[in-house]
């Protein structure tokens, strides 16, 4: 007999989010009723990145198969039951690099086959599963009048249709907002879908980004104005007779490309890296209610740092956060960008292929993957420390760009087709009535400059959203999420912040507390929706990468959609279990309605 058996879950959203979510459920004690799957589009498991909206035959993702998550069946045995057509070095699951790329439309199937393969376990288990493909939903509200918690509002709704559930766990999703594409020729504000590119351009093109969104978009517009091809073991780009005028500007305000590649010794990203619950507790209990950001960097990078690599670890030991910061990033400011570039690359290769970890770039990764657990109990100024100093350092060398896109890139240079430039944080782009965009900068030099484009193509990547913009009103209106907020250690710090007008910072009711306002929802350890007073909404789930960033620094990939999915899971399967809370109960409604 199934216990849950009364219970009924809606999935908001059928992307890689939601299929890890099912990968847990389904093994799990945790068995309910019904499950029900609202996806926008018509396949499930791919989401953006891995399907048309995001990815052509170019794009590849910055994975392999080894460092997958675990799910129903392999990558290499999903290869030979479905051999490639298209990419050459996936037709043949016997002879598969582990450590290959997988394009990303690749990738895509494969996701959407394990989907279908743990829709078909639930079913076995006894679950019934009702699946909603190009479904949208445009409303979740407090079903009061009935003994489901919830109602699913869906559009288009001409079978009228009545959905609700005990428990929502939101999966939408990446969000590209759109502010000037749709009105301003020559604009867009983002290269997604790519399919969107069509015609070459024989005209220089902006590009504001050099993450791998910003690769991405130099990927389908190189293909649109000429074409690759191999010089023995270099990659040249010849440009098409009708696009001569074609270039790309990439703006950057940090300078800095993505690092690449390396060959990785650490299996697949596991939740056992990161701080316990009880750890957090213990800690917390000893250090007035928070965790210290020094005390997480020391136990998940030095210390691993100090097994794996002690030479290094010797040369940084007894660094501060902001001098580690200063040293590594001192390096690579004192290099020509592409030069840094094409000498990093190299390393890289021979990581590769001598089977050997840059250990300090890999167990930074590892240290970013872990810091999101804690991070949700560090204090208002340590958050700030980590976004100002850290995390520019860890976005570059998590990209890990593959070097399939790192030779592309190099080609564009050496064809003088690309040009970083470097601008200042006071830089603006605006829409340009005529078409295209203006690019308002200072240089090197400190003038002042202004460059028209009559294309640009927004590619910072996405971006954190907060509660307005969240698409379920009624959960916003009826106080069932809550903005995010952190506690100010050192109160005089944050009276600072305070009085110099940072909008971001508030006062408690009672004077005497300070809190930063982070991005994205509030959330708990197990990514349940707490609301204004901290309580947590029981059955009420976020996984939108897009809304929990405040509270999860490194909130990207499938090994954070597959923690997170498993933190779910866990708080689902159990009718009582520890929540630690963080530091703002004492907040008032009307004061998160100061922002």
């Amino acid at each position: 007999m199934n216990p849950n058996s009364t219970q009924d879950i809606a999935v908001i959203g059928g992307g890689p989010a939601a299929l890890l979510f099912l990968k847990h459920i389904v093994n799990s004690s945790f068995l309910p009723k019904n499950i029900y799957i609202f996806e926008r589009n018509n396949r499930l498991g791919v989401g953006m990145p891995y399907g048309k909206y995001g990815s052509c035959n170019e794009h590849v993702a910055n994975v392999s198969a080894n460092e997958l998550p675990e799910l129903a069946d392999s990558f290499e045995n999903f290869i030979r039951r479905n051999p490639s057509k298209i990419f050459n070095d996936f037709k043949d699951a016997e002879n598969i690099n582990p450590y290959l790329v997988i394009p990303r439309l690749l990738l895509g199937d494969y996701l959407e086959d394990q989907f279908n393969q743990f829709l078909s376990i639930a079913e076995e288990k006894g679950i019934n599963i009702v699946v909603k493909k190009e479904t949208a939903v445009k409303d979740i509200i407090p079903n009061v009048n009935s003994g489901k918690q919830f109602k699913i509002i869906t559009e288009n709704n001409v079978d009228n249709e009545d959905f609700s559930a005990d428990r929502v766990i939101i999966c939408t999703g990446h969000v590209w907002r759109k502010k000037h594409e749709e009105t301003v020729k020559g604009w867009y504000d983002s290269p997604y879908p790519p399919s969107k590119f069509k015609d070459s351009t024989n005209f220089p093109i902006a590009v504001r980004g050099t993450s791998l969104t910003a690769i991405d978009s130099v990927k389908t517009l190189a293909r649109l104005n000429g074409k690759f091809s191999e010089d023995g073991d270099q990659l040249i780009y010849e440009l098409d007779r009708s696009s001569k005028n074609f270039r790309l500007d990439l703006f950057s305000k940090g300078g800095f490309l993505p690092a690449l590649r390396f060959h990785s010794e650490d299996d697949s990203y596991s939740l056992k890296w990161a701080m316990s619950l009880q750890e957090i507790a213990n800690y917390k209990e000893k250090h007035e209610g928070f965790v210290d950001l020094d005390y997480v960097f020391e136990i998940n990078f030095k210390l691993p740092l100090k097994e794996k690599d002690p030479e290094f670890y010797e040369s940084i030991k007894n660094l501060s956060i902001e001098k580690f910061v200063e040293k590594m990033m001192g390096l690579r400011e004192k290099a020509d960008t592409f030069d840094l570039f094409e000498a990093e690359y190299y390393e890289a290769e021979k990581s590769i292929t001598r089977k050997k970890s840059i250990t300090w770039k890999e167990k930074l990764a590892a240290f970013s993957y872990a810091m999101n657990y804690p991070a949700k109990h560090f204090s208002a100024e340590d958050m700030l420390r980590l976004k100002s100093t850290l995390m520019p350092l860890i976005t570059i060398i998590i990209a890990s760009l593959p070097q399939s896109s790192y030779k592309e890139m190099m080609a564009l240079h050496k064809a003088g087709l690309v040009t970083l430039i470097e601008v200042d944080e006071e830089s603006t782009v605006e829409p340009n009535i005529q078409g295209g965009a203006d690019y308002l900068y200072a240089d090197k030099d400190g003038n002042q400059v202004k460059k028209h484009y009559e294309m640009f193509v927004d590619s910072i990547g996405q971006q954190q959203m907060n509660p307005e913009d969240l698409p379920f009103k009624s959960l916003l209106n009826e106080n069932l999420v809550s903005a995010a907020y952190l506690r100010f250690k050192n109160q005089q710090k944050g009276e600072e912040l305070y009085i110099n007008e940072n909008q971001k910072v508030i006062k408690s009711s009672d004077q005497q507390n300070y809190y930063l306002n982070v991005p994205g929802l509030n959330i708990n350890d197990y990514f349940q929706s707490l609301d204004v007073y901290n309580q947590s909404i029981d059955g009420l789930y976020i996984m939108a990468v897009p809304f929990i960033g405040g509270l999860n620094p490194d909130y990207s990939g499938l090994d954070f959609c597959d923690t997170a999915a498993e933190r779910i899971v866990l708080a689902l399967s159990r009718s009582e279990f520890p929540t630690i809370k963080t530091e703002n109960q004492d907040l008032k409604q009307e004061e998160k309605q100061i922002l």
